[in-house]
Order: structure tokens, then sequence, then C-alpha cells
């Protein structure tokens, strides 16, 4: 039955018997060793309880006729000072067994008859053992809830937001058993309101970085051990405001009271069921006091460390994600340079419909990174040379929810996220991820499809060469109000035509 445990034995739980008996001792030991549990017989009732009075064991398997005391003398003694000890009784006269009575009143949880077959004593030890584990899980989670009452009146503690935050770790590392996390957090869209308020020009939210164990030190040691995965992970967990499970750990969402996104604590090696709904449990407790921490600093803008650090954080994520972008480049040598040829062409569209410097900027970035999802893809779907089978495309069509996970994972991109996902939505619905259709999908994502496609037909694929000038010309005409917003298309044939050199400037 426990075949798995028979080649070693555990100490996860220590099973005592007792019975005056020699040779029901060694039979009973011998099963359990045999089944991988650690066992110490005693033929000694009075010894048995000096034990038990020093040591601590999960379960006791106890002989009722014994001398010089009885096993209901024996249990009795027990009580009085330990109600959560597992309680197996033995009898070999069915006719001289204690009665219901008695096994309800001295909280006996099982009962057995001494048989020269074994199979219903070791289910009952089986059965024990799953109500012993069963019982430290409840316990366990009570402890953990316990602990979050606790440390709910420090993390409330009016205090500046990095204090809070680490407070917030310290603590949530004990439900958990963990020694590794960290916690991404974003201030108020309230702060920017008020930030305009005050006369200082409005940016976007800010996003504030704290670690513990590994993840503990600067915004640079951190990044560094970012990949997509668990990029990914964190930006699932934001956008769909769910527990989300990465690579190595978990990550939970915190949100405030009207379900906007706060940020996220991710927590490294953590298994267990209790300590997950610990961890959701506590997340709540952790938002409402973050929340209140930044209202506070209504009061107190102008916090000069927060935003320096927030400075750090932006620059850091933005190299790992580069990172990430020239990974995707250098899979490939055909699409090599391809973002930043999607950049060139998307800008001089972005101009022509007058577009704003920081409305370009957000046009630039969204290029740069509107393929960064493919870091996720297979090399032998992304560089092979036949056609795709639809399992393989449908792999290859996950690339921009991949990517827009990826850029969830801080505030700084949340504009630009809707972008990444749509590039490859089309005019008529027929797109995906989401089969968006005409104005619906964003401005941006509709530039970026055009550019996007143009410069994939002007490039060389492993499975085809690049198409002339003019075919591609053509097939841009032939997908415009079909595949591409039309008055995009037309605004890049008239840019084509004014001034062919701007090709060859986009792919110098």
């Amino acid at each position: 039955m426990r075949k798995q445990r028979s080649q070693e034995i555990s100490q996860e739980y220590k099973i005592m018997v007792v019975d005056d008996e020699e040779g029901i001792i060694d039979t009973v030991t011998a099963l359990l060793t045999r089944s991988g549990y650690w066992c110490k017989g005693f033929t000694d009732p009075l010894e048995a309880l000096e034990e038990l009075e020093s040591e601590h064991y999960d379960l006791l398997i106890l002989d009722y006729f014994m001398q010089p005391i009885h096993g209901d003398e024996v249990v009795e003694r027990i009580r009085k000072r330990d109600y959560e000890l597992y309680i197996l009784l033995l009898t070999g006269h069915k006719e001289l067994a204690p009665p219901v009575s008695t096994l309800k009143s001295l909280a006996i949880q099982a009962y057995c008859e001494k048989s020269d077959r074994t199979d219903q004593l070791q289910l009952l030890v089986e059965s024990g053992i799953k109500s012993i584990g069963q019982m430290r899980t409840i316990k366990q989670f009570q402890d953990g809830l316990n602990s979050i009452l606790g440390a709910v009146p420090k993390i409330y503690q009016l205090q500046p937001i990095g204090n809070i935050l680490e407070e917030i770790l310290r603590q949530i590392l004990p439900l958990v058993r963990g020694e590794d996390a960290f916690i991404l957090v974003d201030e108020l869209p309230e702060l920017l309101d008020v930030t305009a308020s005050m006369g200082v020009e409005p940016v976007e939210r800010k996003s504030i970085f704290c670690g513990i164990g590994m993840y503990r030190g600067s915004v640079d040691s951190f990044t560094s051990m970012l990949d997509h995965g668990l990029m990914e992970a964190v930006g699932r967990a934001r956008t769909d405001c769910k527990l989300t499970y990465a690579p190595e750990g978990v990550v939970l969402p915190l949100h405030d009271e009207k379900g906007q996104s706060l940020g996220v604590i991710y927590a490294r090696n953590v298994s267990s069921e209790y300590g997950i709904k610990l961890l959701e449990i506590y997340a709540h407790q952790a938002a409402s006091s973050i929340s209140n921490a930044f209202l506070h600093s209504l009061v107190n803008i102008k916090n000069e460390e927060l935003y320096e650090t927030y400075a750090q954080l932006k620059q850091r994520y933005m190299d790992t994600v580069e990172v990430l972008r020239l990974a995707v480049d250098a899979k490939d040598e055909y699409t090599r340079g391809h973002s930043d040829r999607v950049v060139g062409l998307s800008l001089q569209i972005g101009r022509d419909y007058g577009l704003s410097e920081a409305e370009l900027e957000e046009l630039r970035v969204a290029g740069l990174f509107h393929d960064i999802g493919k870091i996720g893809t297979a090399d032998d779907i992304l560089l092979k040379a036949e056609s795709l089978t639809d399992e393989e495309y449908e792999q290859i069509k996950r690339h921009p929810t991949k990517g827009a996970m990826i850029l969830s994972a801080v505030s700084m991109f949340e504009s630009i996220v809707p972008v990444i996902k749509h590039h490859h939505e089309r005019w008529d619905g027929s797109g995906y991820p989401d089969g968006l259709s005409g104005l619906d999908i964003e401005f941006n994502a509709r530039i970026i499809a055009v550019a996007d496609a143009f410069d994939a037909m002007m490039s060389d694929r492993q499975y085809r060469s690049h198409l002339s000038f003019e075919d591609a010309i053509q097939q841009l005409r032939d997908g415009s109000g079909t595949q591409f917003d039309p008055d995009v298309v037309s605004r890049l044939l008239t840019l084509l035509e004014r001034d062919p050199g701007i090709l060859d400037t986009i792919r110098q």
C-alpha cells in the first residue's frame, strides 16, 4: 500500500507501540517499518508514559489489557495534558473490549482487534496518519491566521512606504516557510491628480520595488534575476487580478477596494495549499495598508527618495526588456533589426498624423517591444523553414498576449500594453487574440500592424525571399480595409511615393 516508503524510514510522523507482549511489539513495529514509518515499542506502559512526557509522538498504538495498568488508565493520564495525540486501541478479547462510551469519553480515535491478519491495523494506521496530517494543516492555518491578525497593526502604521513594504514581506515569509520574496507596487492614480493640482506636470504611475532574501538589495540585483517566465507571470497576475503560478513560486495581485491593480507580491518556493491560502488572505490586508500609506503620502507628495527609487526601477526594467528584445532579434538572422525598422516606419506615419513628441515616444516604445512575446516561443518554431502546423501557428499567435503580460509587470508600460497585445488584430475583425475590428483596435496598434507587415514583406525569411517593392505595395493595397486600417495604408503609400528614400534611411 505504501510501496513508495518501503525503501526509507520517514520521521515526519512518530509512532509509539505499547503492548506487554513482546511478540506483538515485534510484529507491529516490523509492519510499520516496512511501510516506511518511524516507530518505537514499549512493553511497560509506565515507561511509555515517561517517554511521552519528554518526547513528542503523533500516533499511539495501545494494548487494552496490560500490566501494571490497563490501556484506559494510560489514556486517562495522557488526556490530562495532551488531547492531540492520536490513539489507536488494540485488544485481543473482543468480549472484554471497552464500550463505545468509554472510547468517546477518552477521545480514542480508533479501535482494532488483534488478529493474524494485519490489513485492518494497517488501514487504521493509514487513516490515522491522514487525520494527523489534516490536523497539522488546520493548526498551521490557524497559526498563520493568528500571525496575520498580529501583523495587521504593524502594516497599518503610518510610516514611509518602503518600511511598510519591507514589513509586509517580513510577515509573509513565515506564513509560507520561505526566505525569498519581493513586492512591486504602484502609487495610486489619485496622486497624479494631486500632483497636477500642485502645478507639477503629470507623469505615468510610478512603480516601487522592495525585496527580501535573495531579492534584497538594489534594483540592479532585482532586475538581473528576472526572466521572461517570471515577468509574464507578474503581468498576468496584475491583468487577471488573480493568483498566478510562476516557474519557482506564486504571484499574488494587490488591488484596492475598487478592484484597481496596485501591484503584486511574489513568493518563491511556495508549494503547500494552506500557505497559498494564507498568502491570499494576507494580500488583501497588505493591499489595504499600501493604499492607506499612499493616501497618507498625499500630504508629502515630494518624496525624493521614493522618486529616485522609481527612476532606477524604470531604467533597469527598460534595460531588462531591451535585452529580451535583442534576444528575440538574435534568434533569427532574417528578422534581425526588424523591430528597429518597424519603429522607423511607424514614426514616419505618426509624424504624418501630427502626433506630439510624447505620443511619438509612446509609439516608438511600442514598436520596439511589439514582438517581445516571441522570447517564450521555441526556436524550432520561429526558425522553421517549412510551413507551420496548426498547433505551431497557435503557439506563434500567443506572442502578442505573452508580450502584453511581460510589459504589464510594471505600470510604466500600461499605456502600450494594449498596443502590444493587439498589433495582430485585423481591420475586418479576423485577427488575434481578441478579434477586434475597425476603430476598436488601438490607434498605435493599427500603425504598427501596417509597418510590421510591410517590413516583413520586404525582408527575407527562412521559407521565402523578400517581395519586390512593387509587390509589397500591392499587398498593402490588397489588404487595405480588410487586414489594415485603410487610412494608415493610404498615409504610408503617400509617404513612400513622396520620398522613396525613406526605406533606405530606415533600413540602414
